[in-house]
C-alpha cells in the first residue's frame, strides 16, 4: 500500500509539474490542509486551480460528518474533502479526472 500512495503523490508531483508554465505556478497550486478537528478526527482538504471543466460531484455522508467524503469543482477549484484515511482516495480521483484531457 504504501509504495501505490508513494507513485500516487509522484503523479501528482508529475502533474503540477506539467501545470507548470512561468505563469501558471505563481497564482495557483496545490493545497492540502487540515480543515476541521471534530472529536479528534480532522479533514483533510485538496484544493487545486483548474480550469472550467465539468466535473460530476461526489458526496458521501452517512450522518457523520467526520467521515463525509465530497470531491466537486466550484469556481474553477478542485475542492476534495475526506477524513485523513482517505485523502491518497481524493488525489486518485483528481489526477483520473485533472489528466483526461
Amino acid at each position: 500500500m504504501l509504495n501505490l500512495q508513494i507513485e500516487l503523490f509522484r503523479r501528482l508531483e508529475r502533474w503540477y509539474e506539467s501545470q507548470c508554465n512561468g505563469d501558471w505556478e505563481h497564482r495557483h497550486g496545490i493545497t492540502i490542509e487540515t480543515v476541521d478537528n471534530m472529536g479528534g478526527t480532522s479533514k483533510r482538504s485538496l484544493r487545486v486551480h483548474m480550469c472550467d471543466r465539468a466535473f460530476e460531484e461526489i458526496h458521501e455522508n452517512q450522518g457523520d460528518d467526520r467521515n463525509e467524503f465530497l470531491c466537486r469543482v466550484k469556481d474553477q477549484v478542485f475542492v476534495g474533502q475526506s477524513p485523513p484515511n482517505r485523502l491518497h482516495e481524493v488525489i486518485s480521483i483528481f489526477l483520473g479526472w485533472a489528466q483526461r484531457a
